[in-house]
């Protein structure tokens, strides 16, 4: 299947790690120019050395200020991946406020506002364009210490919808992938539990968490023109764990 989006000028956010940073080499790798933001700059030295010519964009993109200082003149953007977040583990009865805050400003807010950036820009250029909201199997299934990052997901999923409707008429189309447990270093902390873990895998039918390349390759369909049809959608990469 031929994805076309060699010449296109992709934006991903997390682009650090984990999910996001495949999905760079992966886009870098399908002939596309690729801007990649992250907070951490050693990460994005390390991301530009591995994927020449990847324009790296270091910012906290829980400070909208600075947010828009780094992105407002990004330029064109074709494609946007909408990754960042945290994921701040908190019994609900003991979650702290700035626990609540940072989490809602990394994993909703801020892919808000980079997509008001892009689809902005989109709207006065006059072309269509592709975002991909990484949302997660927890915004349809509660797990335990995992309330505030399941909310943001939870909004994340409805803002796709939101986005999808309000931005379809200019050609711009969103949707999300919902994955399940992926050990990147943030799942590795979710599933430190041995035990948890051995009994969460052997929920899923098809007893495994997901590779980070199997989320990344709904991603890259989503933003490909072989998904034209299809916005306001969201694939679940989880293994099956909803269906069991």
């Amino acid at each position: 299947m031929e994805l076309g989006l060699a010449g296109r000028r992709a934006l991903v956010t997390g682009a650090g790690k984990g999910i996001g940073r495949c999905a760079v080499r992966a886009l870098h790798a399908a002939g596309a120019q690729v801007v990649a933001v992250s907070r951490t700059r050693a990460d994005l030295d390390a991301l530009v050395l591995e994927c020449p010519g990847v324009e790296p964009i270091c910012v906290d993109l829980g400070d909208w200020e600075a947010t828009e200082r780094a992105l407002g003149g990004v330029g064109p953007v074709d494609l946007l991946v909408n990754n960042a977040a945290v994921a701040l583990l908190q019994p609900f009865l003991e979650v702290t406020k700035e626990a609540f805050d940072r989490s809602f400003s990394v994993n909703v807010r801020s892919a808000f506002q980079v997509s008001q950036i892009v689809a902005r820009s989109m709207v006065d250029r006059g072309v269509p364009g592709s975002i991909v909201n990484v949302s997660s199997m927890v915004s349809h299934v509660p797990f335990p210490s995992l309330s505030v990052y399941s909310s943001t997901k939870g909004a994340m999923t409805m803002l796709t919808k939101a986005m999808a409707l309000e931005l379809g008429p200019h050609k711009i189309r969103v949707n999300s992938v919902h994955p399940t447990v992926v050990l990147t270093a943030m799942g590795k902390r979710v599933t430190a539990d041995e035990e948890i873990t051995r009994k969460l895998k052997e929920r899923h039918p098809l007893r495994k968490f997901a590779e980070v390349e199997d989320v990344v390759n709904s991603i890259l369909f989503l933003l490909s023109d072989c998904s034209a049809s299809t916005t306001g959608s969201g694939i679940m990469v989880d293994s099956g764990y909803l269906a069991s």
